[in-house]
């Protein structure tokens, strides 16, 4: 009983992990750039003294993000700026730099470019982009940036940058906890001039709504099962001492 009872506990626990990062995803449907987080469940041996070489455990893994595109919205604001295809904006950290998806841009205070979480995103020089006061900005294909200051004659329009957009493979990228992303082992990407965006769009996150509701369904359908199993043990348990003890 005591082995039916810890294979049902740890199906069941396996399954709450995998609706944790099943419900983040759905948390993150309205975010923008937000990749999917996909969660599988691996066998791992069971070891110990002595060892059991034909009984192995799961445990629920995280091995990556679903980098598909998103859907692209319009719009039509001037510093929404959009990624078609690969590559991914950079943008500095305290822990140094990182890369997102997002680029619902502002400009703060001190006239720098930053994300909607203030922080400022790089240029091909690795350095915060600063716009000039009360400025108006436009954005190329390739991330040049020019602006034209607050009553500036239309031809003194001046390039003040190109932001950095690089696209390393999708294997080296990982995901943390602040939800950017950044390169395993440390280090920062190489800007690629094959990168493209456009402005005056967002990309939404890449998670499927429908998609993550059936999974959650299917996972409470999981747990519910793993808890019948647990309390048919249960009852088989106290059948099995009711017998003995009026055998006794």
């Amino acid at each position: 009983m005591d082995r039916i009872i810890y294979t049902a506990a740890g199906g069941a626990a396996r399954v709450l992990e995998q609706q944790a990062v099943i419900s983040n995803n759905m948390a993150n449907v309205g975010t923008t750039g937000f990749r999917e987080q996909m969660a599988i469940y691996r066998s791992v041996p069971v070891v110990g003294q002595p060892g059991m070489p034909t009984r192995v455990s799961t445990v629920t893994a995280t091995p990556g993000s679903n980098f598909q595109q998103g859907i692209m919205a319009e719009t039509g604001h001037a510093l929404d700026v959009a990624i078609t295809g690969d590559g991914w904006f950079s943008v500095q950290t305290p822990q140094g730099e990182a890369y997102t998806r997002a680029g619902e841009l502002a400009v703060n205070q001190q006239n720098i470019l930053v994300t909607q979480q203030g922080l400022p995103v790089l240029s091909n020089g690795g350095a915060p982009v600063e716009i000039p006061e009360r400025g108006s900005v436009t954005f190329s294909g390739d991330g040049q940036i020019s602006a034209l200051g607050a009553g500036d004659n239309p031809n003194d329009i001046q390039l003040i940058g190109q932001l950095k957009l690089v696209n390393p493979p999708a294997g080296e990228m990982l995901r943390g906890d602040d939800g950017l992303f950044r390169i395993a082992g440390g280090g920062a990407a190489q800007a690629d001039p094959q990168v493209r965006m456009i402005s005056g769009f967002v990309e939404k996150s890449n998670v499927n709504p429908a998609e993550a509701m059936v999974g959650m369904i299917a996972n409470a359908r999981r747990f519910e099962m793993q808890m019948k199993v647990i309390q048919d043990a249960s009852a088989n348990a106290e059948r099995a001492n009711s017998i003995l003890s009026s055998n006794g």
